[in-house]
């Protein structure tokens, strides 16, 4: 069984064959990056989110281009511009090997083709999935030892003190957490900055899909991500010095270690939704009483 195509689908793939060259010089230059990073960087667990957000930026293009159909005002000067730096930074990202820049570039160079070809009144849908791409590019490594040395820091601290005040035999020294008989290093997976970075992404996506038209709930939910996804972390570390501390060091740093680090990964997300569910109450009511 064969289904139609749509006329707007129809018109819109009229334009990609129209546009044959540009989709082809964005392949050359980002099919090799990409495969790259599948051999690299997105093997690993700290950027194994670099795939999903390369398809979600994908996704909503394609959600939004319906508006390619549309006349727009093209932006020449801007649109060079921002193209132009991207293509400086994409080859002296790719030459020198420094992803920020090759990855980086991504963004630069779909503004300003967008901006370029179509202006500002059309670019502004596709603004979202540009800046969204970002979150594929990694942090620089001195910013990745500044944050996890001081969420390493404070994530102890706090663990130490609930514990203690629980009654636990509980000592800390630096990021080493003693227990018992057991002595247990808070390491750089375990400071949560992937789970906050992962949780922002996850959490701005939903901000937009869902389409608030308050920009008051939109901040607020965008504001308590990161808190969310630190008490998150903290409660799994806490969780695994007391498995440690009543199972055994196999246990805690057994299958456990790695679900637990899941599982609280999905209820701060609920507890993002649970917020909002929450705001939407607030806000609704609040509606209610300016109308009575």
């Amino acid at each position: 069984m064969f289904f139609p195509l749509r006329t707007e689908n129809l018109l819109f793939i009229d334009k990609l064959k129209k546009s044959w060259l540009i989709i082809l010089g964005l392949l050359v230059l980002y099919v090799p990056t990409f495969y790259n990073l599948s051999q690299t960087l997105w093997a690993g667990d700290e950027q194994a989110h670099g795939p999903l957000i390369l398809g979600i930026v994908l996704y909503l293009f394609w959600k939004n281009h319906s508006f390619f159909l549309e006349e727009g005002e093209p932006s020449l000067f801007i649109g060079s511009l921002f193209f132009l730096l991207g293509l400086i930074c994409y080859i002296l990202g790719r030459s020198q090997d420094i992803l920020i820049f090759e990855i980086g570039s991504l963004s630069l160079v779909l503004l300003g083709l967008v901006w370029g070809l179509k202006g500002r009144t059309i670019g502004k849908h596709f603004l979202f999935p540009i800046l969204f791409s970002l979150f594929m590019v990694p942090l620089p490594g001195f910013v990745v030892d500044l944050l996890t040395g001081s969420l390493k820091r404070h994530i102890s601290e706090i663990a130490e003190a609930v514990l203690y005040y629980c009654g636990y035999p509980v000592a800390r020294q630096g990021v080493v957490i003693m227990v018992g008989s057991y002595q247990l290093l808070v390491a750089d997976a375990c400071s949560g900055l992937h789970s906050i970075f992962s949780l922002s992404a996850v959490g701005i996506l939903y901000i937009h899909l869902m389409e608030y038209k308050n920009r008051t709930r939109n901040y607020l939910l965008a504001l308590c991500i990161v808190p969310i996804a630190f008490f998150a972390n903290l409660c799994r570390v806490i969780a695994l010095i007391l498995i440690t501390y009543y199972l055994g060091d196999e246990v805690g740093q057994g299958f456990i270690h790695g679900f637990t680090g899941i599982f609280l990964f999905v209820i701060a997300l609920f507890t993002l939704f649970l917020l909002d569910s929450v705001l939407g109450m607030v806000y609704k009511q609040k509606n209610s009483l300016q109308k009575v």
